[in-house]
């Protein structure tokens, strides 16, 4: 999500590429400053903020786990931290980017059964049978991502705050209200 920043110098742009505050900057300037936010390039363009990286009922598309964190990590090293392992449902649907053999095994080791879809390499395209599976897996995924086109109608996941703390506060809060408005449509259903 992005955050607010300011165009650095570029005498002090070495410094931020080891994720460090110059020494130079007063208090003042240091407290109008995201150091902990980070740039990404997401579909060649660039982002700089945090990302939000969540686990969603299926069944109700409440959101079960929330984790946030500099938008430069991969969606991948979060995935440990938004299983949710109360969840009575055994199943993991993921997209492409989750799809390593041993991060499979894994989870069918833990006693999960993944459904990520496939990709294809360079040079090698996904097969039609791949591809019929990529779009079986597509289906369920779908409600996952109608908990974030729900979070984009509060707002978006755009966070005015400096920090990571913040950032993350704001998140869980925004996270919080669509369980209760989901919650209450579902309470209406009942």
């Amino acid at each position: 999500m992005p955050a607010l920043f300011a165009h650095r110098p570029s005498t002090t742009r070495p410094t931020n590429r080891l994720w460090a505050v110059p020494v130079e900057w007063s208090p003042a300037k240091r407290r109008q400053k995201d150091v902990d936010a980070r740039w990404t390039k997401k579909h060649g363009k660039s982002y700089f903020g945090y990302k939000l990286s969540v686990s969603v009922d299926r069944r109700h598309k409440l959101i079960r786990c929330v984790k946030v964190s500099d938008a430069s990590e991969g969606d991948t090293l979060h995935l440990v931290d938004v299983l949710d392992r109360s969840n009575s449902s055994r199943d993991f649907w993921a997209d492409r980017g989750y799809h390593d053999r041993p991060r499979e095994r894994w989870l069918k080791m833990i006693g999960w059964r993944p459904h990520i879809q496939r990709k294809g390499q360079a040079g090698k395209p996904i097969s039609e049978r791949g591809k019929a599976r990529n779009k079986r897996i597509a289906s369920p995924r779908a409600r996952v991502e109608h908990v974030f086109a729900s979070l984009a109608q509060m707002g978006g996941k755009m966070i005015r705050s400096i920090g990571l703390a913040r950032a993350e506060f704001g998140l869980m809060v925004k996270s919080a209200v669509y369980n209760l408005k989901r919650m209450s449509s579902l309470l209406e259903l009942a």
